[in-house]
């Protein structure tokens, strides 16, 4: 019987050992049965959660998936616009395991590789149809965001037979061939000049309007200022007139008095101005007869 005890008690500690398995955090475990998947009452395959799980030695075989969301960065890959245009596109998709039992049995059990393998494919096509009826402007800015919006609605469609759930879809970078680049640039580079040429010819325009307004209001306000002043200095003069008038009429001695003194100042204000004049002349009037009654 000890002979048998033993035997029967390592049998049972390895059939226990064997029963039991471990699922990790950010994994899920699936169980084959005769390489059949074990599925639950819904008909679907029947999922172990994170944690220490059971089934049966020697029968069944356990096959641990990535829950986690994954990240498959795409390789460039070249593609044609609807001018016939190469275009160079790189993107990346998140996405994750949402049915396990059909993700195993697509991917040959469970392999990674060959479900971004079928994703890829996929996401070419989706992105080869979009970009064929789109331009390269449209592409690069205009309709950037619908198109990756459009191929993951199609790569959600149809990553279903995967059993994978697409999450997300971004075009990271668009390139062109050197030469499309070129002749691209070429242009882009023509148009701009030309809007510039044309910017700077209206510029020019408005300039010439704007100096000529500019100058027919100078001249304008410097006429409107000729015409005040003339008018002043004639109002003035006529002033000086009258006042001058006045004072001949009320003081005429006093007024020819006035006017000889503003001629000897006009006369004698250079010291080397030389003056010949007749002495007995009216002239000198005034000098000869320093105390005339100016009353």
């Amino acid at each position: 019987m000890r002979k048998l005890l033993i035997p029967l008690i390592i049998a049972s500690l390895v059939g226990g050992l064997m029963s039991v398995f471990v699922v990790d955090e950010g994994e899920r475990g699936i169980v084959l049965r005769f390489g059949r998947i074990l599925k639950a009452d819904d008909d679907q395959a029947k999922i172990y959660p994170p944690g220490l799980q059971f089934k049966v030695p020697f029968f069944d075989r356990v096959q641990i998936l990535d829950a986690r969301i994954q990240t498959m960065d795409d390789q460039s890959d070249r593609f044609v616009t609807s001018e016939k245009k190469d275009v160079i596109i790189d993107s990346y998709v998140k996405w994750r395991i949402q049915d396990f039992g059909q993700y195993y049995l697509s991917t040959g059990g469970g392999n990674r590789l060959t479900a971004e393998a079928l994703l890829q494919r996929k996401v070419s096509d989706g992105l080869r149809a979009e970009i064929g009826s789109k331009t390269i402007k449209e592409i690069v800015s205009e309709k950037r965001e619908q198109v990756m919006a459009d191929v993951l609605d199609e790569v959600q469609a149809s990553a279903n037979d995967i059993g994978i759930e697409v999450i997300d879809l971004r075009i990271k970078k668009i390139n062109l061939p050197d030469k499309i680049s070129e002749s691209i640039y070429a242009r882009m580079r023509a148009e701009r000049e030309t809007v510039a040429r044309r910017h700077r010819s209206q510029g020019r325009e408005k300039a010439e309007v704007i100096r000529a307004q500019s100058e027919l209001e100078v001249a304008t306000i410097l006429a409107e200022a000729e015409k005040t002043a003339r008018v002043t200095r004639g109002e003035a003069d006529a002033e000086v007139a009258n006042i001058y008038a006045g004072t001949f009429n009320k003081e005429p001695e006093f007024y020819n008095f006035l006017r000889s003194l503003q001629a000897y100042e006009k006369s004698f204000s250079n010291k080397g101005d030389i003056l010949v004049v007749d002495p007995s002349s009216e002239f000198f009037q005034y000098m000869k007869e320093p105390n005339v009654n100016l009353n």
